[in-house]
């Protein structure tokens, strides 16, 4: 008895290695066609479109200007008055039109005694919040009518916004056509490298962009959307 057993020892220890051995190979081959499946390629869409804006917001101001602070709003009010009639003639909405509080500034508070000019200035905007991108491209141009009312257009001048609402909207199908354009771009990545195109591994939709399309036609926006897209290769 005592003899079989170190040969059964020996019998079971070499059974063991073995089993090892083969699982080893097994595990390995494994790793490998797990590595070889995760063979992927990283590819980005882009889809674009150009678009007109369909909500403006035009600010108009207006200064004064005078050694009397009352005389000063005293002329804010009546150019204000001035500038609201000649909005409404030119079409806009009483609904669309908002005006602002003054802003007044004192030169005599920083104690200069030899300023030069007068000591108060002051601006107001009325601001027109509008649908019609049209009659404010047109009157933009137009607003010097004003000065010769002697209105004093311009202080503190702001640019007029063009805004887009649409853009929910159009964001499903960009979406598509993005992923689309990924898509094909993986196809020939994958055609130029003899392997097969797989399933999507990753997506990242990416952010949109909606900007002016250049500086001449802030009205016209361009909306862009870049999706990144990772897919499986295989052989």
């Amino acid at each position: 008895m005592s003899e079989s057993s170190p040969k059964s020892a020996m019998i079971l220890g070499g059974s063991i290695a073995v089993g090892l051995v083969a699982l080893g190979l097994t595990l390995g081959q494994s790793l490998i066609r797990f590595k070889e499946y995760e063979r992927t390629v990283s590819v980005k869409g882009l889809s674009q479109r150009e678009v007109p804006a369909d909500t403006a917001l035009w600010p108009v101001t207006f200064a004064a200007s005078g050694n009397e602070l009352s005389a000063v709003y005293t002329r804010l009010e009546n150019d204000g008055a001035k500038v609201r009639q000649f909005l409404l003639d030119k079409g806009f909405k009483p609904e669309e039109i908002s005006l602002s509080a003054p802003n007044v500034n004192d030169k005599g508070q920083y104690g200069d005694e030899n300023r030069v000019g007068s000591r108060f200035y002051a601006t107001q905007t009325y601001t027109v919040y509008t649908r019609n991108i049209a009659l404010v491209r047109q009157m933009s141009t137009q607003i010097a009518e004003l000065g010769k009312q002697g209105v004093g257009v311009g202080g503190g001048y702001q640019p007029t916004e063009y805004l887009f609402s649409g853009l929910n909207e159009l964001k499903p199908k960009m979406i598509e056509e993005a992923t689309r354009n990924a898509r094909q771009v993986a196809q020939k990545f994958a055609a130029d490298s003899d392997s097969r195109l797989g399933k999507i591994k990753s997506a990242n939709q990416g952010q949109f962009s909606l900007e002016p399309r250049d500086a001449n036609t802030p009205h016209i926006k361009t909306v862009r959307v870049v999706s990144t897209v990772e897919y499986y290769l295989s052989d």
